[in-house]
């Protein structure tokens, strides 16, 4: 029970710790140094809809 909870505030955390990080590259707030803007914003895109679609197949995985 334990280290399921562990499991899954962990798994919360990272959700929440991707999105907030790709929706600063989507911004322009996080830059990647080197890599041009429009590689940066990609690469957020990416980043957030990882993170949804990580939490769509969860929520699907418990039924």
């Amino acid at each position: 029970m334990k280290d399921n909870l562990i499991s899954l505030f962990t798994w919360i955390v990272g959700i929440i710790v991707s999105l907030a990080v790709g929706s600063g590259m989507i911004q322009g707030v996080l830059e990647i140094p080197e890599i041009p803007s429009v590689i940066t914003i990609i690469a957020g895109w990416v980043v957030v809809i990882g993170a949804i679609l990580s939490l769509v197949l969860a929520i699907f995985n418990k039924k």
